[in-house]
């Protein structure tokens, strides 16, 4: 895609963080907008700002767990503008805590958001992508998880290592059928968004029967609520998704530095080893 100008691009989780960045840098360069996210008030808000710099946005509150929600989003899209370009499904929740302390609530929440929000994201959009036989383009949000992993986001690692695998099944099949559709699959490390409060927007469903964390999942909240407050802007993020956009790059890596730790696990893969990983501060001395 040599040019998102013009473009209509829809944005799950797009009312906060990388979603927010993404749609404030899709405008800057001359796109419509759908913006969707499960927290209306925080959407109507996002819509508003942006329409405020003269972006034209439709935001859609949408539960990217719910088929029937997404598909009501893919309809939406196209009854407003007529086409879809761009597809990012970015909607992201996270829990922390070894999962000797988690219940089959926190699976269903995350895997229903982050992974099934992907799979609804692809199943919605990608029959419009492929009838319009324009260049159109999928970003969907992995994580750094879905490349390596460690102790205590083994619920959140799952979702995001099957993002990656969803996307690359995608990207070779797109290539096979020769289409003009896209793929990207964004995989940043630490940035400054609500991630760890995600809980907010829990829904009463999966909730657990006691809000009360484990002590795990408490030290692990803690230490990831101070890294993610010094990641990198959402900003930056958005940056390197455009740029992937028009070069059609499909692996987005954000943070070079995390580059030995996946060649670890590489190694380890190709070795036989064990997986290895690099303790963050204190986690080698749970008992």
């Amino acid at each position: 895609m040599e040019s998102i100008q013009g473009k209509i691009a829809v944005i799950t989780g797009g009312a906060s963080g990388i979603g927010l960045a993404m749609a404030k840098r899709f405008a800057a360069e001359g796109a419509k907008l759908v913006l969707a996210d499960v927290e209306d008030a925080a959407l109507q808000s996002a819509a508003n700002e942006l329409a405020a710099t003269g972006a034209e946005v439709l935001a859609v509150r949408t539960d990217v767990a719910r088929f029937d929600d997404v598909q009501d989003l893919a309809n939406r899209a196209v009854d407003r503008f007529g086409k879809v370009h761009i597809v990012c499904n970015n909607a992201g929740v996270a829990t922390a805590g070894f999962l000797a302390e988690a219940t089959i609530h926190d699976w269903q929440w995350v895997v229903g958001v982050n992974l099934f929000g992907v799979i609804n994201g692809v199943q919605a959009f990608l029959p419009i992508l492929l009838r319009q036989g324009e260049e159109c383009h999928f970003v969907n949000t992995a994580s750094i998880a879905g490349l390596i992993v460690g102790p205590g986001m083994g619920i959140y690692c799952t979702t995001k290592h099957a993002v990656v695998a969803l996307s690359e099944a995608l990207y070779h099949e797109m290539q096979l059928m020769q289409t003009k559709v896209g793929v990207s699959v964004l995989c940043p490390a630490w940035v400054n968004t609500k991630i760890v409060d995600s809980g907010r927007n829990r829904p009463a469903g999966a909730a657990n029967p006691t809000e009360e964390l484990g002590p795990t999942a408490k030290m692990l909240q803690e230490y990831t609520r101070q890294v993610v407050k010094a990641g990198l802007s959402p900003d930056v993020i958005a940056n390197h998704v455009v740029s992937a956009i028009v070069a059609k790059q499909f692996y987005i890596l954000t943070h070079p530095e995390m580059t030995p730790a996946v060649q670890m696990r590489m190694d380890a893969i190709i070795g036989g080893s064990a997986p290895g990983f690099v303790p963050p501060p204190g986690i080698n001395k749970i008992q």
